[in-house]
């Protein structure tokens, strides 16, 4: 359960060329010295309010870091790598905090996005992003494994600094767990992977309730992002 007195959000508008992007800033309560910051953002379908995206950004913030998820509803992979570009960027530029560490991540196709900007960012400067988190790694399209090589080069060149996050489910039809074990071989990037047992490509697992999953799911992210900032503030 997400305690709403532990963190505060407002729904703020993203400057993206000549449009706003939707998005919501959830920030720690109590925490004075604010430092570390996820970004989110949804699959092909959905909003930034996608339930899995809405609690792990409560939980992010009701133990100590800002979380800002937005939505960009277009299917075109590099648009939206644009438009993380963008929140990203807005990101850095509010000066109400002093973010020394941001980690990208989404669910699905928005993960696709995250780590497509990791790459891009971190051949321009290595503090640029601290870590990717992905939520159901669209690895290929249902029952079309020969894509897999081209969904996964930006996790592939990913550098060797980059922690990288995956949380998949056992029965995920987008990715195959031998093609995913090979890729993870072929990543220089220092990579975690929890498999959610019975999980389904939402991150649904049968005979279970949704809040069950969903706690499960980002105690994970939260022990993982507690490590990172640990190192990083070391």
């Amino acid at each position: 359960m997400v305690d709403m007195d532990k963190f505060n959000e407002e729904t703020v508008k993203v400057p993206f060329g000549s449009k706003h992007l939707d998005a919501a800033l959830c920030v720690p309560a109590s925490v004075k010295h604010l430092h570390t910051a996820v970004i989110l953002t949804h699959g092909a379908g959905g909003d930034m309010n996608f339930k899995h995206l809405l609690s792990l950004a409560h939980a992010l913030a009701s133990n100590g870091f800002i979380c800002l998820r937005f939505t960009c509803k277009a299917l075109n992979l590099g648009y939206r790598v644009k438009a993380y570009h963008a929140v990203w960027h807005y990101l850095q530029s509010l000066q109400k905090f002093t973010i020394k560490h941001i980690c990208v991540g989404g669910r699905s196709m928005g993960c696709r996005a995250a780590a497509a900007l990791a790459r891009k960012l971190s051949d321009e400067s290595e503090d640029a992003v601290q870590g990717v988190i992905c939520l159901s790694f669209p690895l290929h399209p249902p029952g079309q494994t020969h894509t897999h090589r081209k969904r996964s080069e930006d996790l592939r060149e990913l550098p060797e600094h980059m922690p990288v996050l995956f949380v998949s489910g056992t029965e995920d039809n987008m990715c195959d767990r031998v093609l995913f074990d090979g890729m993870i071989k072929e990543m220089k990037a220092q990579v975690e992977v929890f498999w959610l047992n019975g999980g389904n490509h939402g991150l649904t697992v049968k005979g279970r309730s949704e809040e069950s999953v969903l706690d499960e799911v980002n105690l994970q992210v939260i022990a993982w992002m507690s490590k990172l900032r640990a190192k990083v503030n070391v």
